[in-house]
Formats: structure tokens, sequence, C-alpha cells
């Protein structure tokens, strides 16, 4: 009996240092030596200072901004440590009052009521985090900004498509642009 709780011991003392200190260090440490920028939370710096991160969306209210889409994390929008859905279905009526909300606020903001709003403006993602819109959720705020900025649509619109990052591998996904860095190239622009 006591052999077998001494083997039970060492056992227990072996797998804890492999598994809870050698294998987390050599996968930290592969992390770090391949993938380092992921592997620290995929942050834009700018001038020293964190800005945000290229994978978290960031709210932004200013008209001179291209707003991101909707979130749906809890106790604020953005929640890194919160990721979620609504999980409201097409029939809920919260749901639908607040797309309702959205498209309003986006109306009175100076959108274009002849133009359809495309749906990522109005809708959060699955995770509540999407730091991106599609290309055209951008589009559809170009007047807004243009006016707000003092700038010209064409060269707001070749800003956007100089931001606009592509399918993944060239297959995977949608194109995409990353709210977060579109407004930091607004700003150091400064039109």
């Amino acid at each position: 009996m006591l052999q077998a709780t001494l083997q039970s011991v060492r056992m227990l003392v072996v797998m804890t240092v492999i598994l809870g200190v050698a294998y987390p260090l050599l996968v930290t440490g592969i992390g770090q030596a391949l993938f380092a920028d992921q592997a620290n939370g995929s942050l834009i710096v700018e001038g020293g200072k964190v800005r945000g991160s290229a994978l978290i969306g960031q709210p932004f209210s200013d008209p001179k901004h291209f707003w991101s889409r909707a979130s749906a994390t809890s106790p604020m929008p953005y929640n890194g440590g919160s990721s979620s859905g609504s999980n409201q279905g097409p029939t809920n009526p919260a749901l639908k009052e607040a797309v309702e909300g959205r498209v309003k606020a986006l109306r009175e903001a100076g959108g274009d009521a002849a133009k359809p709003i495309p749906v990522d403006l109005v809708t959060a993602s699955g995770s509540g985090l999407d730091p991106h819109l599609s290309p055209a959720a951008a589009e559809y705020q170009l007047a807004r900004v243009a006016k707000a900025r003092g700038m010209g649509e064409d060269s707001l619109r070749a800003l956007v498509a100089k931001h606009t990052e592509g399918r993944q591998f060239g297959f995977l996904g949608e194109p995409r642009v990353n709210v977060l860095t579109l407004n930091m190239a607004l700003d150091a622009a400064r039109p």
C-alpha cells in the first residue's frame, strides 16, 4: 500500500513538472520565437504608446472617424474579458429595436437615405470583438467622414483601399478593413 502511494505521489510530481512547467514553457518559447506579434496580442503601437490591438475592436463615435460595428459584450463594448454575441435571433424584438436604433443613428449622422446600410454596421459580430468592417460599410461612411474632415471622398476612398485586407491565403473569408488602423491613418493625415 505504501509503495503504491509513493508511486502515485512520484507520478503526480513528474506529471506536474512536465505538464505544468516544461510544456507551458516550451509552447510559450515557440510562440515567442515564431509568432511573437500574435503571442503578445497583436498590439498596435504608435509613438511608443499602445493604441489597441489588431484583433479587438474599439468604439468610435466622433463623426471624423469611421465607426466600428456594434459590440454585444458587457458591461462595455469590446470587452476582451467578456467575448460573446448577443444570442438574439432574427425574431427577437430586442434585436430589431437595437438595429433600428443603429440605423437611425447612422442616418442622423449624415448617411444617405437612398443607400442601403451594410448589415455589419448595424449588427454585432459573434464574438462582439470584431475590429473589422466590410469595404461596403466603410464606403457607406465615406460622405460623413469626408465632410467632417473637409477631405475629398476620392482621397478618403484611396485611404480605405490602402487599409483593406484581402482574403486570408487568397481564398478564406472576405476582404475587410481594420477600423483602428484606418482611423489612426486618418488622424495622422490631419485634414
